[in-house]
Parts: structure tokens; sequence; C-alpha cells
């Protein structure tokens, strides 16, 4: 990567972790730091990454910034998200400024490496939208209200998409703008404007803390990384 490169990036963790059991996993703690750390510490760790949004809810907000300061993150700035995951995004994008690239990336997810973002680095370069996943290890039913099975999909087609998600600026920034229906995913946003987006290989360690079973496993996984 001889060409000088900016690329921002969106850290979104203004979700209210319903499935947690009252637990506020973005600051429990995660090895050696609050699990939100991880992520935000990788990032701002990136020469490539000059910029760093975290985006948060109003109730994480005072921690967030007391966070920021106790880990000196000078590329970070702090805003507030909205009601659902793509009005986080877009109110994180707001704030992205003089970067040609800019990288989406789930704060539940902690285990993000310079590795995951360089290879979506290079891809992005390429194609203008690059998301990271793995192949499916199971076989996926589609099923009806009933739970009758429908079809059984064909395995070595089906990828589970993580973040980081990697994009033109101008392109996800145009994806977000009117967007007419509800997405959890920024790829998909960026496909309904008929651009290609390419997967590129993701982690099974890279996993999204959603559940207290997922913040167990975490546990494991950061036992492993420190």
């Amino acid at each position: 990567m001889n060409k000088v490169i900016k690329m921002g990036a969106v850290v979104v963790a203004a979700g209210t972790g319903e499935r947690m059991a009252g637990i506020n996993k973005l600051f429990v703690p995660l090895g050696n730091r609050p699990l939100l750390a991880w992520s935000v510490d990788t990032c701002h760790g990136c020469s490539f990454i000059t910029q760093i949004v975290l985006v948060l809810s109003d109730r994480d907000l005072i921690r967030g910034r007391k966070l920021k300061e106790e880990r000196h993150w000078s590329k970070v700035t702090i805003c507030r998200g909205g009601a659902r995951r793509q009005d986080s995004v877009k109110e994180g994008l707001k704030r992205i400024t003089n970067c040609g690239l800019v990288m989406i990336h789930d704060g539940a997810r902690p285990f993000l490496t310079l590795d995951l973002i360089e290879n979506g680095l290079q891809v992005a370069r390429e194609t203008g939208a690059a998301v990271a996943a793995v192949p499916v290890k199971d076989t996926i039913k589609l099923v009806a209200d009933d739970r009758l099975i429908r079809e059984t999909l064909q395995r070595d087609k089906l990828w589970a998409a993580q973040t980081p998600q990697i994009f033109s600026f101008d392109v996800i920034t145009r994806a977000y703008e009117n967007l007419p229906v509800e997405i959890t995913d920024d790829g998909a946003a960026v496909e309904r404007l008929g651009y290609e987006v390419r997967l590129y290989m993701g982690d099974y360690n890279n996993i999204k803390v959603t559940t207290p079973e997922d913040l167990s496993l975490a546990r494991i996984i950061a036992r492993r990384s420190i």
C-alpha cells in the first residue's frame, strides 16, 4: 500500500442491549479492559485510520467520554446515536471529514484485528465496497411463519456477514440517504444502489457479543488474546 490512504472509521455502539439481561456489554470487563475498548484501541492503532467516530446511546455518552480520556483516544470523536442502527451510522458518517474511504464496525465485536482492517482496505480500494464475512458451518433452513421448512439452502454459497465493512465515502453516504427500509447491514444499503459488494475472509473469532452466552465465549477468546 504505497499510496497515501485516508480512511475514517465509524464504530457503532448505540444499541440497547436488550438480550444482555441487564448487563451493559460495552463497558463490561473483558480481559484487561472494557469490551468497547478492544475494537476502538485497534482502530486507534491503525495508521490508515485518521479519524474515528464513536456512536453511543444517550445513557453511555458520559462513560464513553471518560473512557476516551482514560485511553488517550486522540483520533476519537463521540456522538449520539439514533433510534435504529442505520440512524446511528448516518450520524457517524456526518462527522467524517476529508476521507476517501470509511470503515464501519460494530462496537460489540471486540476482536477486530489490523489484518481484518488492512485486508478489507485492499478490497475496498479495488471495488469501493468490501464486507468481512465467513462461510457458514451449519446447514441453513428457510422456513415459513409456521416453522415448516420451505427450502434447504446450498451451504457452500452462504456466508455470514461481519464487520468491518469498508466503502468509498461517497458510495456509503449516498446509500444511507433517504433509505426507505430498515436494514442491519451496511453492505445491504450499498447493494440497494446497484453497486457490487465484494466479500473478503473474516475471522470466526470476530464474534458479536449480543447475549450472555456470547460474553462467556468472548472471555475465553480474550484470555487467548492477552
